[in-house]
């Protein structure tokens, strides 16, 4: 199977040694996003914010290659306060990923000063 990276200037840098975007061909794969604003660097307050700033961030990456979230099959999405904020960041990701909604995994994690991060897995329409 063959595969490329890619990095977009319409995203946040990457923090480290990693693509923003893996394009098989067919399956699509995000790296995990904040919530952070790509031109400024500055981050939302608020749970459900920042998971809109975060959702904005996945779709910047899959239209980098000609995908959208409704091309979305899969998500993992790590919360700081897991059971504090689930109701409400769940809110805005039913709105923003509608029916019929990915799979998910949603977990508690330590984050650094964010809030809530997500990666997704898209595939590619035939």
């Amino acid at each position: 199977m063959t595969w490329r990276a890619v990095t977009s200037p319409e995203l946040p840098a990457p923090a480290g040694a990693y693509s923003h975007v893996i394009d098989t061909g067919t399956l699509v794969f995000t790296a995990g996003f904040g919530p952070q604003d790509p031109e400024t660097g500055t981050i939302p307050d608020g749970v459900a914010a920042q998971t809109e700033k975060v959702i904005d961030n996945v779709e910047r990456a899959l239209a980098a290659v000609g995908l959208g979230l409704s091309d979305v099959v899969k998500t993992t999405v790590h919360l700081q306060h897991l059971d504090r904020d689930f109701a409400e960041y769940d809110a805005v990701y039913g709105r923003r990923f509608t029916a019929p909604h990915p799979v998910r995994t949603t977990v508690g994690s330590t984050l650094a000063g964010i809030l809530v991060e997500i990666d997704a897995v898209a595939v590619r329409p035939s």
